[in-house]
């Protein structure tokens, strides 16, 4: 999936090196979400010393995570998964009916 940088990611890139935090939200930029990054961001630290990597997904575009993890200096990793395809193998269901769902999960690097 392509990151915030133009960069490529896979989960398959930490397999056997380190656990996961993949959260999956709605929108940048939205009261919501910015505060759950932000959260995120707080416990960063608390993370890697956890031997765990946070990645966020959601459907806006590179540009867009680009410009919010520098607004709210968001050193984790963004990934734009434009035509939810993660979304869906991860069964995330919508909000409301409407809305990207908020779910996270924690994958073991085994």
């Amino acid at each position: 999936m392509p990151t915030s940088s133009g960069s490529y990611v896979a989960l398959q890139d930490f397999l056997g090196k380190k656990n996961v935090v993949v959260y999956f939200y709605p929108k940048d930029f939205t009261r919501g979400c910015t505060a759950e990054a932000c959260s995120f961001r707080d416990s960063y630290e608390v993370f890697n010393d956890l031997g765990a990597e946070v990645i966020g997904i959601s459907s806006d575009s590179q540009d867009s995570h680009r410009d919010f993890a520098q607004q709210h200096h968001l050193p984790f990793i963004l990934l734009s998964d434009a035509d939810g395809s993660v979304r869906k193998a991860y069964e995330v269901k919508k909000s409301l009916g409407l809305f990207a769902g908020r779910v996270s999960f924690v994958i073991d690097k085994k």
